[in-house]
């Protein structure tokens, strides 16, 4: 049977249990042999609590997420995050006012375009996390160590939660839309370095690298995209 090891939220290091069941229903929680500090305080929180700390980037409640409980919703999390990223996209698009006659093609034309909004969505995240494993993998070889692409990819996955934030962006309809999805992409991105630092347990500068790097990846695959649209766009009206 496989051993948990937790780690401390304040130092990072390793440790055999987070707390200790004395009789009659009396814990203890464990106290952290390096830095004398406890070893994860969040085990008394309410989820709440953890929540706003995880919002407000806060390296330890990172590491209590990603290392001291047992977590695997972020696959669903991320198509959640996915479609909430889709949805935001199709409705700033141009003409999307829906139609009286169920039979209109268009209909079924902006309906397509959703399907194809959550594609590059997909796609984008894809590359994100592609290039931001590329880079740290890079890094470790020279290093001489080793990279847990798993956990790093939870971890990745799990701090993209900021992309829920775009629906109230929606519901409110203003014009402030497009810098609301500059805040939340900001926002977005920092969660993406500390869930970076806390998985190396590395600097702010190679947290910073990895991400932009998976960035520009992005952003490339993006502008290409967006060529190809309208180059096809202009054959066929050519044609």
């Amino acid at each position: 049977m496989a051993i948990t090891v937790f780690r401390c939220i304040e130092c990072n290091e390793e440790a055999s249990e987070l707390h200790r069941d004395y009789s009659n229903g009396i814990l203890k929680i464990t106290i952290c042999d390096s830095c004398k500090k406890p070893v994860d305080k969040y085990i008394e929180y309410d989820p709440v609590i953890i929540l706003i700390d995880a919002i407000l980037c806060k390296i330890q409640a990172f590491r209590h997420i990603l290392f001291n409980i047992e977590i695997n919703i972020h696959w669903k999390l991320c198509v959640f995050c996915l479609l909430c990223e889709a949805y935001w996209r199709w409705s700033q698009l141009q003409g999307s006012e829906q139609t009286s006659d169920p039979a209109d093609i268009i209909r079924y034309t902006r309906e397509w375009d959703f399907y194809g909004m959550f594609g590059l969505a997909a796609l984008e995240l894809l590359v994100f996390v592609f290039g931001v494993l590329l880079c740290l993998g890079l890094v470790q070889r020279v290093r001489g160590g080793t990279l847990e692409t798993g956990l790093l990819l939870k971890a990745l996955l799990l701090s993209s939660y900021g992309k829920v934030l775009l629906i109230p962006a929606v519901i409110w309809e203003h014009d402030y839309s497009p810098l609301c999805l500059g805040l939340v992409k900001v926002f977005v991105l920092t969660s993406n370095m500390q869930a970076v630092r806390v998985i190396l347990n590395c600097g702010r500068r190679l947290s910073l690298l990895a991400v932009m790097t998976g960035l520009s990846l992005e952003t490339w695959v993006t502008l290409t995209f967006h060529k190809l649209q309208w180059h096809t766009q202009d054959l066929l009206q050519f044609q």
